[in-house]
């Protein structure tokens, strides 16, 4: 990690793994021992070409005293993060409902959850669809993570009935949610999406909901919104560094979410070859918060405590 983040009160943690790379201890890396968190990191294979594996995407954050939850729009990345785990890197996994995963069905999720073991004591986090079918030009460049997807794009799906109403199997998947401990990413829900899934959360008591970088273009909430959803106390909002990147987000908003907003979750949504490696994120990271006035406490907080209990509540993070 950069020096200028060890400024902001980010660094090394007391050795006992992931603050001093190489130190993880027989159990292998666990999340508690994160310096800084990161829930949301592509890595190959997925539905684009990536900047790294999961193997090495794990050593690129352990350098640097991290933790990161690999995401695949694809589907599951849990077999892929507990290899990685074995060999040492700071690597946890999620599931994405997408149609070659299998789609909105449970039994997806539970077969993720199988693979995904103890996940080095962070939670697997279940993202809704992120192929959804609605208009939406990206600015990145990027190329198919294979040829065929060229040609034959992933079938969308959606959260919502054509009256707006959930679906009934979302119902069924947040309930199994709440049995199993698992977090539940909104995806690339659209705004009104997102407001009946946190009714829905509220109504069913779930542990934790992430809000998915809402400020994209496929759900586009600001941080008013964000202010009134964040009422509920099991939602977290995830605030990537890519929707500032692509000038998908002003910087006033980016600000007042960075500063302001309650459990909010910092992450980079990054490893696209044309986007910043690890170690460039988080100095540019480290200007941003520089440039907002954030102070070491709640820079400590959007990057570390909050993704870190998002992860690790009911489990052994209760420190944390």
């Amino acid at each position: 990690m950069s020096g200028d983040l060890y400024s902001l009160g980010l660094g090394p943690t007391d050795g006992r793994g992931l603050g001093v790379p190489g130190t993880a201890g027989a159990a292998g890396p666990r999340l508690a021992d994160a310096a800084f968190v990161d829930v949301h990191y592509h890595a190959d294979p997925d539905a684009y070409r990536r900047r790294h594996s999961a193997v090495a995407a794990g050593r690129r954050y352990a350098e640097h005293g991290g933790w990161v939850v690999l995401k695949n729009h694809l589907g599951c990345t849990a077999a892929q993060a507990r290899e990685a785990r074995e060999q040492g890197q700071p690597v946890s996994g999620s599931t994405v409902l997408n149609s070659p995963a299998g789609g909105l069905d449970p039994q997806v999720v539970l077969g993720s959850y199988y693979r995904h073991g103890d996940g080095g004591g962070a939670r697997l986090i279940v993202h809704l669809p992120t192929v959804t079918g609605r208009p939406h030009t990206s600015r990145l460049a990027r190329d198919p993570g294979h040829p065929h997807l060229a040609a034959h794009p992933m079938p969308p799906l959606t959260v919502s009935e054509e009256d707006g109403r959930l679906r009934p199997v979302v119902l069924e998947i947040l309930r199994m949610a709440k049995d199993l401990d698992l977090v539940v990413s909104t995806g690339h829900a659209s705004g009104d999406e997102v407001r009946r899934l946190v009714d829905a959360a509220v109504e069913l008591e779930l542990p934790a909901l992430m809000l998915n970088q809402p400020a994209s273009p496929m759900t586009g909430l600001r941080y008013r919104d964000l202010a009134e959803l964040a009422l509920a106390p099991m939602v977290y909002t995830e605030q990537t560094a890519l929707t500032y990147l692509l000038g998908y987000q002003s910087e006033e908003d980016f600000r007042q979410v960075l500063t302001l907003l309650p459990r909010t979750v910092y992450s980079s949504d990054l490893g696209q070859p044309s986007q910043p490696d690890v170690a460039d994120w988080l100095a540019l990271s480290a200007s941003w918060f520089a440039r907002f006035g954030l102070d070491p406490q709640r820079v400590r907080e959007i990057t570390r405590d909050t993704p870190a209990q998002l992860l690790g509540l009911g489990k052994e993070n209760s420190d944390v």
